[in-house]
């Protein structure tokens, strides 16, 4: 069987070396604010988790999706992998639309990335495995994954260009992911 995390990252690489030879494919698949321009293009709500322009935003967006992704499939199972993976990056852009709109009604905005999804991914590990230790760039002691995902979600909410909206939609969506999955298994994960 063909892994569902390479397929998502071979899709988002597919469609970066696409936009980076097209004028106008990041503004064709990526979502737009406010509402009203998003109903013009209201696919962008799902393409555009799949668009990356710049190559270290698609980098950092395909390692970690697959570290994080690695780590929930292997939990989880490929239904749930994917109902998270899609149901974050779709909050995400819901959520990026409507801060959109109720912050900035009349200043057009493009979000483009998967960073919504990942988020959720991260989310649902800072729920199963809240012990898990990991290392941060520039830190050199391990820490709880739940102070990595969380901390780096506010830390890039402060960078310039990002689509913060979308990071907190994803992340809510994983954590409430996390919670039925754990509830429904009744036991935690310690890894």
């Amino acid at each position: 069987m063909l892994n569902p995390i390479f397929i998502i990252i071979g899709i988002n690489l597919f469609i970066f070396i696409a936009a980076n030879i097209s004028d106008t494919l990041v503004y064709d698949l990526g979502l737009w604010a406010p509402l009203q321009l998003t109903l013009e293009q209201p696919w962008g709500i799902f393409t555009s988790m799949f668009t990356h322009v710049g190559f270290t935003h698609v980098i950092f967006n395909m390692l970690a999706l697959y570290f994080f992704g690695s780590y929930v499939l292997n939990l989880t199972g490929l239904k749930q992998f994917l109902a998270i993976y899609l149901g974050g990056g779709l909050l995400g852009s819901i959520f990026y639309v409507l801060f959109g709109t109720l912050i900035s009604p009349d200043i057009p905005g493009l979000a483009i990335g998967a960073s919504g999804a990942i988020f959720a991914l991260g989310g649902t590990l800072a729920v199963l495995t809240p012990r898990v230790k990991v290392y941060i760039m520039f830190i050199p002691i391990p820490v709880p994954l739940w102070i990595a995902v969380i901390g780096g979600g506010l830390i890039m909410s402060f960078m310039p260009n990002v689509a913060w909206e979308a990071h907190l939609g994803g992340l809510l969506f994983g954590l409430a992911a996390g919670f039925i999955i754990k509830n429904r298994r009744k036991q935690t994960y310690y890894y």
